[in-house]
This record gives C-alpha cells, structure tokens and sequence, in this order.
C-alpha cells in the first residue's frame, strides 16, 4: 500500500573546499540514509534541482555555496501480485511470452501506478516461473512502452531468457517497428533523427535531446502514407530504446505524434483542414497515436528467428479510415 509522499529534502549549501565534486558523491555525502547509487538514480530521473533547474548528470560538478532540493518518490509495494487482467497473447512458450498490449496499460509498477499492470497481470498468468526474473519490482520485463502506446511486446519467463534478450536489446539485434501517425509531412519523406535523449533540464517529467549527458539514441524513419499537409502516416525502425524516443525524435524534426499530450499539440491550422470525422475520431481516441507494430528476434532458447506483426487498433484505424475517405489524400512514394 502506498504510503505519503516524501517531502523534498533540501541539501547544501556547498563549502568552499568541495567544490568540483561529483554531484552523486557530494550528495552521498551529505544525505546519510540514501546510497550513492540511489541518489545517482535520483539524480538521471530528474528528481534533483539547484536554483530552479533540474540535473540529470550524477558527474555533475558542484560548486560553492550551491544549494539542492532533492525529491524521493513514495515508496511502493516491494513485490507485485498478480492480477486477474486480460492479455492478448501473439506467442507463449517455456522461455518467452508476446503480448499485444493495448492503449492505457502501464508496463510496470511505479509510483502513481502501483498495481493494474501488464507485469501484474503476467504475474497472474505465468505464475511462479515470473519471480525475480529480471528484478522484484520489473519480473521479466527487458523493454517497455509507454502507457499510452499500444502493440508489441516481448517478456522473459525464465533468467537465461531474460540475459539473451537484454544482450540482444543491447546489442541491436532486435527488430522493432512503429506505426506514427504525425502532423505535418517530415522532409525528406525518409531519414534518421539523432540525439542523445535524458531529462529535460525544464521539466523533469519529460525527455528531451539533450546537449550534455543522456543517452544515446537513433530513430529511423518512413512517410508510408501522407494526407495533404495536415498528417501523415509513417514508419519508424528504434536503433536504440531510450524513454519516449520516438515522440521526443519526431517532435523534434517538427513532427509530433498526433494525440500525444506530453511533447505537442495539435497545430490549430492543420487540426482546422481535417475532416470533422477525421478530428472527432482523434479526439475519441484520447491517446498518442503510435503503435508497435512488428517484433522480431531470435528465440533466447531454440536460436530460431522469430517475428511477429500487430494490426493497428480499431481507434487508430478509424483515424486512418475517415482520412482515406476523403478526396485530399495522396499516397506516398
């Protein structure tokens, strides 16, 4: 059961002779009941500010007289249990399950979302061959979606499952493609978007592309299909899976994900020349409107190249259906 939030701690401020100290290791230092890795994870999920701006980079050097607010999440249960909710299995065996997973389903327990989740329910249906699979709070997870993103997803029923997968994620070795429908049109119609992406250093509740720390990371994508200049229909290949990628690459080139709340909205013109039917589906959907559309890998077990493909949901299809019945659409090259 959650309990209250933790107030933010103020920490500092900074003698003179500490200055140029790693921030995790000055903060471990002066906060006696947290550890240095936790207050270095504290510090990349944006939890740690000095005069307004938050700072994601635990080598962070400080400096004299600085003062820092620290905010540490609400505890949570520290094991999930298992929950009755429905899954759409696209694949099952002794090593791995493939879930289709809808719009609104939370990947994991955190704060704000401590149960009603897709590793609740996996728990429910895999039973005991789940525990401590990849860690307490995470149990066979190796890669996620956002909540509001829909599609394919791969978890690991055993630990040398879970050690292949995790190597090949790491290693690029999976395969995974995107449906996005976007505003706008990107040119060119084909590219890739670089950018290492962490905490946006305005808002610690977004990512962004960030000029010093973050990760890195690459999205490739594809206009499959474009509707005058309002929106398009396009594909996108991850090279890497950081936080938000792709909504944090396409906004960036100018493009954000239609429905998404986070990195942009709507741009009054293009929202303007939609069909009536095309703007009252959008907003019946109530979602970002991306899916993960393709999963391919090669099973942890047998070695055997394995891929699998999710058709769109029915919300996202309408959006498409009421465009495509319009005479304003033209179709890509």
């Amino acid at each position: 059961m959650n309990e209250s939030p933790n107030p933010p701690r103020t920490v500092g401020p900074v003698a003179g002779d500490q200055a140029g100290t790693r921030l995790d290791k000055w903060l471990a230092g002066a906060v006696a009941d947290l550890s240095r890795e936790r207050l270095k994870t504290l510090i990349r999920d944006g939890r740690v500010r000095a005069d307004g701006e938050t700072i994601t980079d635990p080598s962070y050097r400080v400096k004299p007289g600085q003062t820092f607010v620290v905010d540490i999440p609400e505890p949570i249960s520290a094991v999930p249990v298992g929950q009755d909710i429905p899954l759409v299995i696209a694949f099952e065996d002794d090593a791995v399950i493939v879930v289709n997973k809808p719009a609104g389903l939370v990947v994991h327990p955190a704060p704000g979302n401590p149960d009603n989740t897709l590793v609740n329910a996996l728990i429910h249906h895999c039973g005991d061959s789940l525990s401590g699979i990849g860690g307490v709070r995470r149990p066979g997870i190796v890669h996620r979606l956002d909540k509001d993103t829909s599609g394919l997803m791969i978890a690991a029923k055993t630990d040398a499952a879970h050690q292949a997968l995790a190597a090949d994620f790491a290693a690029r070795r999976i395969n995974r493609t995107y449906l996005a429908m976007v505003w706008g049109v990107p040119a060119p119609m084909a590219g890739k978007i670089e950018g290492n992406i962490g905490r946006s250093p305005k808002n610690r509740r977004k990512m962004a592309i960030v000029d010093r720390g973050g990760r890195e990371a690459l999205t490739r994508y594809k206009v499959i299909e474009q509707f005058g200049d309002a929106v398009s229909l396009v594909q996108c290949k991850l090279a890497t899976g950081r936080t938000h990628q792709i909504r944090v690459h396409m906004t960036h080139i100018g493009h954000s994900i239609v429905g998404d709340a986070t990195y942009g909205r709507a741009p009054a013109r293009k929202l303007r020349s939609l069909p009536m039917e095309t703007a009252q589906a959008i907003s019946d959907a109530n979602r970002q409107l991306l899916h993960a559309a393709t999963l391919g890998f090669r099973h942890p077990s047998t070695k055997a190249v394995m891929s699998f493909d999710s058709d769109l949901p029915v919300e996202f299809e309408k959006v498409i259906t009421t465009l495509r019945s319009t005479r304003h659409n033209t179709t890509a090259s």
